[in-house]
């Protein structure tokens, strides 16, 4: 007779543990999130929308700080970063000309920035982008890639301007949202 009272009992607390675990799921479910007004549900969203950030390179500790800073917002939808180090070619030359030392520049500072990527587990593009100045460079590489974001770190002292002329050229024509990481002078 104990047998059944012992299956019995084993029974009742199973159902028990189910109620209970099926309650908190339950709950969970249909648990009604914090009322927010429309403007800060559409703030909240407008980075979802950032598929493809670009991030103009240029090895320098400034500018790996703009990839530091574009992976941190590419990590909550997963984005992938586009890495983009533009080589400027004299006017004298052709923009295919060969410029071995500016193309091993590149190359460094390409292979810096994707191991920062590297280090938040998101998917990563390379692209050496010739142009006759960077801000062209960079405005053509969002076009051509669909970028949704461009992130860049900027040095803190520009001669007395706010900006340089590759931060300048973006302000006013990028095809995407811009965000500038400038350090403190």
């Amino acid at each position: 007779m104990t047998a059944p009272v012992h299956t019995a009992l084993a029974g009742i607390v199973l159902a028990a543990v189910f109620l209970v675990a099926m309650g908190a799921v339950m709950l969970w479910m249909f648990r009604v999130p914090r009322p927010v007004s429309l403007d800060v549900a559409k703030a909240r969203r407008s980075l979802d929308l950032a598929r493809v950030i670009l991030v103009p390179t240029t090895g320098t500790g400034y500018s790996q700080r703009g990839v530091e800073l574009a992976c941190r917002l590419a990590q909550e939808q997963r984005a992938e970063i586009l890495l983009a180090y533009v080589i400027e070619v004299p006017r004298t030359l052709q923009l295919g000309a060969p410029l071995p030392p500016a193309e091993q520049q590149a190359e460094r500072a390409l292979d810096t920035a994707r191991q920062i990527v590297l280090l938040h587990n998101l998917p990563v593009h390379t692209l050496i982008q010739r142009a006759r100045q960077a801000g062209d460079g960079i405005i053509a590489a969002a076009k051509d890639h669909h970028a949704d974001l461009i992130v860049m770190g900027i040095a803190g002292n520009h001669h007395g301007h706010t900006f340089g002329s590759t931060a300048e050229a973006l302000l006013h024509r990028a095809p995407c949202e811009v965000i500038f990481d400038k350090l403190p002078s």
